[in-house]
């Protein structure tokens, strides 16, 4: 098992530098879960299928880690959510891989 490590900024602020397994085809949104590091029910409420921003994320370091292009289903939900960056990234559309390795996310303040 390879694991990577993702600091995760809190919607308190409080940061958490979390193992992250590249061998169990996670994305971000469900590593959040796993950790607990957002209120039960306020994040991935659509199960992970793009449809409702609730697992939003800033990203902190694009240019220090190789993610994945958003997708037109990513895209056109953060046309509609709220409190939309630059940086915006939905959780669970960035599957956790090697290439991530050192990624700091900061969730987006719920809706």
């Amino acid at each position: 098992m390879s694991d990577i490590k993702i600091t995760i900024i809190d919607r308190e602020g409080a940061e958490h530098t979390v193992d992250a397994p590249t061998d169990m085809n996670m994305n971000v949104m469900e590593l959040v879960r796993a950790y607990e590091l957002a209120e039960e029910g306020t994040i991935g409420i659509c199960g992970g299928m793009a449809m409702c921003a609730s697992c939003q994320c800033y990203v902190l370091n694009e240019d220090e880690v190789s993610l994945v292009e958003k997708n037109p289903d990513e895209e056109a939900m953060l046309w509609e959510a709220f409190n939309v960056k630059e940086n915006s990234r939905l959780g669970c559309q960035i599957p956790i891989t090697p290439e991530i390795e050192g990624l700091r996310i900061e969730l987006a303040p719920e809706v």
